[in-house]
């Protein structure tokens, strides 16, 4: 009996144990509903009486909007890109039909299934969400509505979070009203964040699959999609596990809402995660020219540092890549070897100022200095033009003033140092023309010239040409290439004289557009005419004769079109050049060690590098190779022909006093290396004339 007592007592415990369990779940459901119910009365509550708890209803247009940056990038000017500017928020937007519609699926299913039908509020969904994190015990749905989480994206709107959440709402109502579904979407889909310092779904997509948003399938649009909620946590590298669970979760959220089959879900919860990690922005396949043209861009007065690598923007350049790699393919068949000296090629076009091709041997990983629009070197020779421009421009004739090719000393004063100027070999040509003394690159005849016409006008002249970031020292050994410049500063100068005077600044730039394809920048220089078409005549024409009979007779191009250009070398043979061009292509070579102190020797068979040598062999082969297939073009003949003047040279006395030297060798010397000594002023003494003279022998030749 007590037995019987005892099963009693115990099955009467269970029952009431029992009624109190379905007690406590009837009651925690009673509290879902009431709840749910009083959520969706406060929501509807909440824009009913916003107006009079703010005092006003807030605009869009009266709203300040985020700054929502996006990665600028580059392209070529065939339309292939080089490379993305990397921004700190790395976000690349993408228009709807470049976004997989299983993104859009899995995002309104797990984020806001009444996304379609709601009006950018949603009080349904907000009871939904409650229950939901309720009963999981955890978020798995929010209660904002994807109108009202793009507001708190790109809208600063400055209340206490209540007054806040009102302010979004209103402002979500106003962003309905204004675009459609799909457009509020994409945005959406383009502005949040997906971890790992991925913004918007392309930079997710790229992230962790190395593919395009388009292509993404259901198992990777369903991981993508559960990220914003929780990204530190979801993170599919770090917490792969938690990444599977949300991945499940939104695809059962996919299948609740009819947009995918209970077999599509069970086989994409069966996927593995597959990640591959992919470049966070693109390699840059020219890396020296996309941080040119970043920072050629950004000192544009409309842009900026920071609109350039955050604005979204489509850069177009002018780099040629067919051009860029004929430059490499020249520069590593001459110099093949490791160990070679660095070279860099810049190349533009003359009536534009566009740089089709700037490429050095130099690789970007290793050291990020620019050898093309960096480096200062000293150009040797190839400034003696410049100084014959200067000249040609006061009316001096080159055919006809004469200057004595001897060794030169000069002292302004006896409180100034002697300038001693020699060629190498001790052979002069005596007495000869200026014309004759160019193509035979002679350093005395110039360095007469040079205080002849005053270093100051010829300062004025390589600034005028295009040498306008390098300081020049107005001194004579200026002619003679004492000023370090770089290799775009020289490209500009003589593309400037292949133009006929008239100056394009370079740019590298084509044109700029932004993220909705609308022109910001497009070409900006009409050029200006620095010089008389008849001067820049003059100086093509006897660098054209320099191309057949001076020192640039190796750099001759191997069909018969017209071409111009001269040597240059430094003291030491630390820097070897070759410019030039056609009436279509100006180009600078340069060819040099690091270290500015280490010589040029034993390079390729070469004793001596020096611009007759190896830049003009590699000028040559790009220069054919840049211009196969197109027509010779012709240098136009000047409309106003250089009125020449009565010049005396001020050492014309050289002459004379030197017929009766009997030891003078009065023949042309040889083409050989020109070796220029660039001196700077040793002291502060300023002449009448307001030259001060360089303290150093010069050594001459090609």
């Amino acid at each position: 009996m007590s037995e019987h007592v005892g099963k009693g007592v115990s099955r009467r415990k269970r029952n009431k144990a029992q009624r109190r369990t379905t007690g406590r779940r009837s009651a925690f459901a009673t509290a879902f509903i009431v709840l749910a119910v009083a959520s969706s009365l406060i929501a509807g509550l909440l824009l009913f009486g916003a107006a009079r708890y703010l005092g006003d209803i807030p605009t869009l247009s009266a709203i300040k909007a985020r700054e929502i940056g996006a990665n600028s990038t580059v392209y070529a000017d065939n339309g292939t890109s080089l490379g993305v500017l990397a921004n700190d928020e790395n976000r690349q937007p993408v228009k709807s039909n470049q976004i997989s519609p299983w993104l859009k699926k899995s995002t309104v299913a797990i984020e806001d299934r009444r996304f379609y039908e709601h009006g950018g509020v949603d009080p349904q969904g907000i009871s939904r969400a409650l229950i939901s994190n309720l009963a999981a015990g955890s978020i798995v749905q929010g209660g904002s509505t994807l109108t009202q989480q793009l507001i708190s994206q790109i809208y600063i709107v400055k209340q206490r979070t209540f007054d806040r959440k009102i302010r979004e709402a209103l402002l979500a109502v106003q962003l309905e009203d204004r675009f459609s579904k799909d457009e509020i979407l994409t945005a959406y889909l383009n502005t949040v964040f997906y971890g790992n310092n991925a913004y918007g779904v392309e930079a997710a997509s790229q992230t962790y699959f190395a593919k395009s948003a388009k292509d993404l399938t259901l198992p990777e649009a369903a991981l993508i999609s559960g990220l914003p909620q929780l990204p530190s946590r979801y993170d599919p590298y770090q917490n792969p596990k938690d990444a599977l669970v949300r991945r499940a979760q939104v695809l059962q959220a996919m299948q609740e809402t009819g947009v995918i089959s209970k077999a599509q879900r069970r086989k994409a919860d069966a996927t593995p995660l597959r990640l591959k990690r992919g470049r966070v922005y693109g390699a840059v396949k020219e890396s020296f020219f996309v941080r040119y043209v970043a920072n050629e861009l950004a000192q544009e007065p409309d842009f900026g540092e920071a609109a350039v690598r955050a604005g979204g923007l489509k850069i177009n350049t002018t780099l040629d890549p067919v051009l860029q790699r004929e430059a490499r393919v020249a520069m590593k068949q001459v110099l093949p070897t490791a160990g070679d000296p660095d070279a860099a090629i810049v190349a533009i076009r003359p009536k534009t100022g566009e740089i089709v091709a700037m490429a050095s041997t130099r690789h970007f990983r290793t050291d990020q200095f620019d050898l093309t629009s960096q480096s200062r070197r000293q150009p040797g020779s190839t400034f003696k033009p410049i100084t014959l421009a200067a000249a040609i421009e006061q009316g001096i004739d080159p055919s006809a003033t004469t200057y004595m090719s001897a060794p030169f000393s000069w002292r302004p004063d006896e409180n100034s140092p002697t300038w001693n100027v020699a060629t190498a070999g001790d052979k002069y040509a005596g007495a000869v023309s200026l014309e004759k003394a160019t193509l035979a690159s002679d350093n005395t005849v110039y360095a007469q010239l040079a205080i002849d016409v005053g270093p100051a006008n010829i300062v004025d002249m390589a600034e005028r040409l295009g040498v306008r970031t390098s300081p020049l020292e107005p001194v004579p050994s200026i002619t003679l290439g004492a000023n370090g410049v770089s290799p775009l500063e020289m490209t500009t100068a003589y593309a400037t004289l292949a133009n006929g005077g008239i100056y394009h600044p370079p740019t590298a730039i084509e044109s700029v557009l932004d993220a909705d394809g609308q022109k910001l920048l497009g070409k900006r220089s009409r050029g200006v005419r620095v010089i008389e078409d008849g001067v820049a005549a003059e100086v093509t024409r006897i660098l054209g004769e320099n191309m057949r009979s001076g020192t640039g007779t190796g750099a001759l191009m191997s069909d018969d079109r017209p071409e111009a250009g001269k040597t240059g070398t430094t003291d030491n043979h630390t820097d070897a050049w070759f410019c030039g061009y056609t009436p279509t292509l100006a180009t600078c070579v340069w060819i040099g060690y690091p270290d500015e102190t280490k010589s040029l020797y034993n390079v390729e068979g070469v004793g001596a590098v020096s611009g007759p040598t190896l830049p003009a062999d590699i000028w040559h082969l790009f220069m054919d190779s840049a211009l196969a297939g197109t027509p010779p073009v012709n240098f136009a003949a000047p409309k106003n022909p250089v009125a020449w003047n009565g010049f005396t040279s001020q050492f014309e006395n050289r002459i004379v006093s030197s017929i009766s030297a009997p030891d003078l060798t009065l023949s042309m010397p040889a083409p050989q290396p020109t070796v220029t000594v660039p001196v700077a002023p040793a002291a502060t003494t300023t002449t009448g004339s307001g030259m001060t003279p360089p303290t150093a022998t010069a050594v001459a030749v090609p």
